[in-house]
């Protein structure tokens, strides 16, 4: 079948997406506990919720394909992480160490948001309708997490401005890399 080289390249990203939601089921709880605004608090406990949801959708789907998601390690997903476990060791404060999350967490949703829509057209390639419901129901989700992280930055950005201004994290532990 001309197929076949494709559908296994749709299960390997497949499970490489199982792989980062649940590395980011690790990780999301620590970055609600490193925020400081109650509303980015709860934006990372709600998504939270809604990556046990992706990770569900996932199990369904391989679940259809009589295939284990597991066997795979998302290493993009793994520097993503680790990434924003530097940002949480940080000497930031309050609105600053916030601003520094945000961008962790934006640089993850982009990746998904990447992932999920390479594998949609995948599975719209491969006839798996089912699977192209489930994918963009998370890949909706992913943009939408987006668009809320953004809104809270416009928030939060200029209070990390003023805490800055005012000494809110030394110049010797500010991140200069990206």
């Amino acid at each position: 079948m001309a197929n076949d080289g494709l559908k296994e390249l749709y299960i390997d990203e497949l499970k490489d997406l199982y792989n980062a939601e649940n590395q980011l089921l690790k990780a999301l709880p620590k970055m609600a506990k490193a925020a400081w605004s109650e509303e980015l608090q709860a934006g990372f406990k709600e998504h939270l919720e809604q990556t046990r949801g992706h990770v569900e959708r996932l199990e369904r789907i391989f679940e259809s394909l009589g295939a284990s998601p597991r066997g795979k390690k998302c290493m993009g997903m793994e520097g993503l992480v680790k990434e924003g476990s530097e940002v949480m060791e940080e000497d930031f404060e309050q609105a600053v160490k916030d601003a520094a999350l945000i961008g962790a967490a934006q640089r993850v949703e982009h990746y998904e948001i990447a992932a999920y829509g390479t594998v949609s057209e995948f599975a719209k390639i491969l006839g798996e309708e089912q699977h192209v419901s489930l994918l963009e129901e998370t890949l909706e989700e992913e943009k939408e997490t987006d668009e809320k992280l953004t809104s809270l930055a416009k928030e939060i950005n200029p209070q990390a401005n003023q805490d800055g201004d005012q000494g809110g994290a030394p110049k010797s532990t500010r991140r200069t890399k990206h």
